[in-house]
């Protein structure tokens, strides 16, 4: 690429927010031109506004922006978006209706018929969504999400159980990191030597958006996947790393073995694999018997592989397993980077362009 694509952050002194700026500083394709917060920052030079919980310092070439209002975004081309849901609801759709393209991380539209809800190894065709979203609501621009930092442990193991035997259910218990209530997030009186059993909107999240992203795509729109899934959130004392226990019933019987060899077989299509932050193998297994650990394993592929383990045969169901998933990398602002990798491979930044 001969000149970096200008890119935005919004939400920027956020938890998910920091996490593009550090991700984005020296990427080869983008440049931090813009970074937009609330009306407590705006105005203030970056460095001097967010207080960085993120691990290194504040990028140099950051540092200096002055922060913006949130729909200001100078000559960006293409806005990652780190707002909360109820801001997103409103802010997203107007910049893609100037003709921004728009990457998510928010919650607000990742179950809108006409938004694609992206993983770019898992259903990279769902791109085919965009002419449709441009054709009804006349837009130059586009709107792209990423799922909830959980379902994207839960839907890799998935994908490639469904893909060889299909799918017809599945149990998920997951154990999630505090860094995904942001920050300040969860009262330290609250979480230490404790577990909460309950995450608000999370259980819903992990039940929908799973059948979305395995779901086909038709001139309709996405068929969702026929399959259900019962869900159950715990956030717990561990600060990066969303673990996921779960038991998936199948619709072609499969050995323990057979299923180990589909999941360590797993790869992404060979044009997504050229991406800069996509991983080669994005899905890990791990055969011994206490694998994987948030501390030990959240960092595989610099945070963008999830791992999975403890597969066995399961007496209610066909198959268990553990998942576990960096979610502020993989899971948060890693992830939207790579989708937005994928539009640009895909040559949505050139229509913008043009």
């Amino acid at each position: 690429m001969s000149e970096r694509i200008p890119v935005a952050v919004l939400g920027a002194t956020g938890a998910v927010g920091q996490r593009f700026v550090s991700l984005l500083a020296g990427h080869p394709w983008f440049e931090v031109v813009a970074v937009t917060g609330s009306g407590r920052s705006a105005g203030r030079p970056y460095g001097e506004a967010v207080r960085w919980v993120v691990p290194g310092e504040v990028p140099p070439a950051v540092a200096d922006l002055i922060v913006r209002p949130t729909e200001e975004v100078g000559e960006a081309r293409l806005v990652f978006s780190a707002l909360p849901s109820e801001v997103a609801r409103q802010v997203e759709p107007r910049l893609a209706a100037r003709g921004l393209v728009v990457c998510s991380n928010a919650s607000a539209h990742r179950m809108t018929p006409d938004v694609p809800l992206l993983i770019p190894e898992i259903n990279a065709d769902h791109l085919g969504l965009i002419a449709a979203q441009r054709r009804a609501r006349k837009w130059q621009g586009c709107l792209v999400t990423s799922p909830n930092c959980s379902t994207t442990g839960v839907v890799f193991p998935l994908k490639a159980l469904h893909d060889a035997f299909g799918v017809r259910r599945g149990h998920v218990v997951t154990m999630q990191a505090v860094s995904g209530a942001g920050y300040p997030g969860v009262p330290s009186l609250d979480i230490l030597d404790n577990i909460i059993p309950y995450i608000a909107g999370e259980e819903e999240k992990v039940e929908s958006e799973p059948r979305k992203l395995l779901g086909r795509l038709t001139e309709a729109g996405i068929e969702p996947a026929a399959f259900a899934v019962s869900a159950q959130t715990h956030r717990v004392p561990v600060l990066d790393g969303h673990l996921a226990a779960m038991s998936v019933a199948l619709e072609r019987p499969a050995t323990v073995e057979e299923a180990l060899a589909v999941l360590e077989g797993f790869a992404p299509p060979a044009r997504v694999r050229d991406l800069p932050s996509a991983p080669a193998r994005p899905m890990a297994v791990r055969r011994e018997v206490d694998r994987p650990q948030p501390r030990r394993d959240r960092e595989a592929g610099d945070g963008m592989v999830v791992t999975v383990g403890r597969v066995q045969p399961c007496p209610v169901f066909d198959i268990k397993l553990v998942s576990l998933v960096h979610n502020t990398l993989r899971g948060a602002a890693g992830g939207a980077i790579l989708n937005a990798e994928w539009l640009v491979a895909e040559g949505y930044l050139e229509r913008v362009a043009a």
